[in-house]
């Protein structure tokens, strides 16, 4: 039995950076919290909603420092990845479940794309083929 998931939802809230120690590394991890709609569509063909979940979505490395500088509240994105349960003791001993994403990927849907700012390339430029027919 395979634990992907991959759904379309907003965000709750804006993405929150953290520096993790993992196995002795310092490792980049950004919290999200995504609101999956379950849009049904009808006969007439609009689409009805029928409720939807909150699941917590963990990204990590440069695609949590990414998701952080790109992504805002409310933002369309597509999330892939695999589903897995935390489980922890609050400070007064209750204990707590959670289900989960870590994101493999993360899609952004354009029209909530207010700007992007591209980093130059690194190492030396490629020169684009001359056309043949310029001779």
């Amino acid at each position: 039995m395979s634990n992907q998931f991959s759904g379309v939802g907003n965000l709750g809230q804006a993405p929150v950076l953290r520096t993790v120690q993992v196995d002795g590394e310092d490792r980049s991890v950004a919290d999200l919290r995504v609101y999956f709609d379950r849009s049904v569509p009808q006969d007439d063909g609009s689409f009805e909603d029928e409720g939807g979940f909150w699941l917590s979505v963990s990204v990590w490395g440069a695609r949590a420092e990414s998701a952080v500088k790109v992504l805002r509240k409310g933002a369309r994105i597509q999330v892939d990845g695999q589903l897995r349960e935390e489980s922890w003791e609050d400070a007064e001993g209750a204990e707590h479940r959670e289900l989960r994403l870590t994101a493999s990927r993360i899609g952004i849907d354009p029209v909530c794309i207010e700007s992007i700012t591209y980093r130059p390339r690194t190492g030396a430029p490629t020169e684009m083929p001359s056309d043949p027919g310029e001779e």
